[in-house]
């Protein structure tokens, strides 16, 4: 069932794992605007569970998630609520995130490190019906939209798999990957496989190097990636 838009005071919803986050979201929302509405959700589930029984007009939603990533949350927003604008509010400043989020549905894409001055901006032009980019990818993003730029090996990468070697990079475990996810270790090694094959790249060493090279970093509070290198390749390492 889809609800109606909000009659006159806009409601937000803020879908983001870390409480301080969200708490400092609500803070800049609120004083950029007292007549604005905002809620908040600590994952993709308990997003889902609200909007079961509440109107929103706009989520801002964070990609790196427990569960259901933002990206998987986005598509399914897009699909059961399509009146719903989606906002991402993410720490990756690197283009192939925020063509993702656009392409599963999303009208704008905002750095954490710019929120404190553009998040409020962000929200009124998307509201409006309108797109917002950061300004620092908005011309990186128009070039690999419009193939002016070459797309960097891991376009080629699921949505899962981008997100599998992102925290392989921050130093997680296949088990670790494996809880974070909800998925077996069983899966998340043959994510692992899949995505070296597409890479070309021998082992976690060099998907740690290219991920490094390529700002593909999680929000992970795991060891570093030299430990996990290091750790990886010891004999009878996952």
């Amino acid at each position: 069932m889809v609800l109606p838009l909000t009659a006159s005071r806009p409601t937000f919803l803020i879908v983001d794992d870390h409480a301080v986050v969200r708490e400092g979201l609500m803070r800049i929302l609120r004083n950029a605007d007292p007549a604005w509405n905002v809620v908040e959700a600590e994952d993709a589930r308990s997003a889902l569970g609200k909007l079961l029984t509440e109107s929103f007009d706009l989520a801002v939603v964070d990609l790196s998630m427990p569960g259901m990533s933002g990206l998987e949350l986005i598509k399914r927003l897009h699909q059961l609520y399509p009146h719903l604008k989606v906002l991402v509010l993410s720490m990756h400043a690197e283009e192939q995130y925020a063509l993702r989020a656009l392409r599963a549905g999303a009208r704008g894409y905002v750095t954490k490190d710019g929120a404190g001055h553009e998040l409020a901006a962000a929200v009124r032009k998307v509201l409006d019906g309108g797109i917002y980019l950061t300004p620092n990818l908005a011309e990186r993003v128009i070039l690999q939209m419009t193939g002016d730029a070459p797309a960097p090996g891991h376009d080629r990468l699921s949505d899962r798999e981008l997100e599998v070697l992102r925290r392989l990079v921050a130093g997680e475990r296949p088990g670790e990957i494996a809880d974070a996810l909800h998925l077996s270790v069983k899966t998340v090694s043959t994510h692992k496989s899949r995505i070296q094959e597409k890479l070309g790249l021998p082992g976690t060493a060099a998907l740690v190097r290219y991920g490094l090279e390529h700002g593909l970093l999680a929000e992970s509070a795991g060891p570093s990636p030299v430990a996990a290198r290091e750790r990886d390749e010891e004999p009878g390492a996952a």
